[in-house]
């Protein structure tokens, strides 16, 4: 399994394989051209509600995680073009949020790994 995960407002680079945006918006300021995503996922991304709970908050990381995980299995077929491109070759998941280590980014990213342990994609 290989996924990477990267900023959307950092430029595209030919090692990032299938590039797929996890946000349910898209990101201010860039051109579709610009961050050449070849698939966004707003089904895959977490609700309006809990987004806007989170806020980008640290502190609420362990929960927001813990809230994510449940809306991805609640809806797995949202995830199902995902692990496609992931059986095929390398993705990189695009996300616009400014903080690199707590964002749905990172808990679709362990979301994935975690049942990949339990059952191989």
């Amino acid at each position: 399994m290989k996924i990477k995960l990267k900023r959307a407002y950092d430029p595209p680079a030919p090692e990032d394989g299938f590039r797929i945006l996890v946000d349910r918006l898209w990101p201010r300021g860039i051109s579709r051209d610009a961050a050449r995503i070849v698939l966004w996922l707003k089904d895959a991304a977490p609700s309006g509600e809990l987004r806007q709970w989170f806020n980008h908050d640290p502190a609420r990381w362990d929960e927001f995680r813990q809230r994510y995980w449940r809306e991805l299995e609640e809806n797995a077929t949202a995830l199902a073009p995902l692990l496609a491109e992931i059986r095929k070759g390398p993705v990189t998941l695009v996300y616009g949020a400014k903080d690199e280590d707590h964002n749905n980014a990172v808990a679709l990213k362990e979301f994935i790994a975690s049942r990949q342990a339990e059952q191989p994609i």
